[in-house]
């Protein structure tokens, strides 16, 4: 595969952001070019950036095999939403950075080719990016994602506190409010049968264990279809690397 680094400044998020691209070699294009393959987008946790999947998992000898189009942006620790400070990660995730990769790459999927998926802060962000923008993708999945924002009411002595109230404002009302990952499954569920597949994928040995249970029963409440999966194993690359083999196969077919 190749891959591309590419550096550039969004005009939603006004700062450097790195972009990384998993493409076919030259060789391996055939007869299907790139405006007419499957595209992944793949989101990052809290700590890492563009870099992380392609560093710390098999997602590009997955993507040679699946023939697949990996897009892998970067966000900082903005949760994918569109900051107070005028930052606007989702608006970047969801509009500009489309656009920017039809206009670059002539990338241009249809919703039926089109998947998004991440890890942690990440399936935070794709499942939202999935529920709010539902006509972009055929299917998400949450990998250990924090899909309830109720626990960050909960760490009264975690030095984070302070940088979660300025992305969300007050933690403590932060169920029924935009942010919430309900309130977004009660908007979706309003129209069920235009909903992109969910997929949920848990480790049971996690602090975000019980979140994707949640989740998945206010699906079942609300009467949209999702994927739930839960195993032994840790918040870490090692399960999230055997995840997204699980995911692709699920959605794409098994190698």
């Amino acid at each position: 595969m190749a891959l591309l680094h590419i550096d550039h400044v969004p005009e939603t998020v006004k700062v450097n952001l790195p972009l990384y691209v998993l493409l076919p070699d030259p060789g391996k294009m055939g007869d299907l070019p790139v405006a007419k393959r499957k595209v992944l987008y793949l989101l990052h946790g809290l700590s890492d950036d563009a870099s992380a999947w392609q560093r710390y998992t098999s997602i590009e000898a997955l993507a040679a095999a699946y023939g697949l189009v990996v897009i892998m942006p970067s966000a900082g620790r903005s949760f994918y939403i569109d900051q107070p400070n005028g930052q606007n990660y989702f608006s970047y995730l969801t509009q500009e950075l489309p656009q920017y990769l039809s206009d670059v790459f002539n990338l241009r999927p249809a919703r039926e080719d089109t998947f998004i998926a991440g890890n942690s802060m990440g399936g935070y962000g794709a499942i939202k990016a999935a529920l709010l923008h539902p006509g972009l993708y055929a299917a998400a999945a949450s990998f250990s994602g924090a899909l309830s924002l109720q626990i960050l009411s909960l760490i009264a002595d975690d030095a984070r506190r302070a940088e979660f109230a300025m992305l969300f404002g007050n933690l403590d009302q932060l169920s029924g409010s935009e942010h919430d990952p309900v309130v977004w499954l009660q908007h979706a569920a309003k129209n069920p049968d235009d909903l992109p597949r969910l997929h949920l994928y848990v480790s049971r040995q996690e602090d975000l264990y019980p979140l994707s249970g949640m989740f998945h029963a206010a699906c079942q409440s609300l009467g949209v279809p999702s994927e739930y999966h839960e195993e032994d194993g840790a918040h870490d690359w090692f399960f999230w690397d055997k995840q997204i083999r699980l995911f692709l196969a699920s959605v794409l077919g098994p190698l």
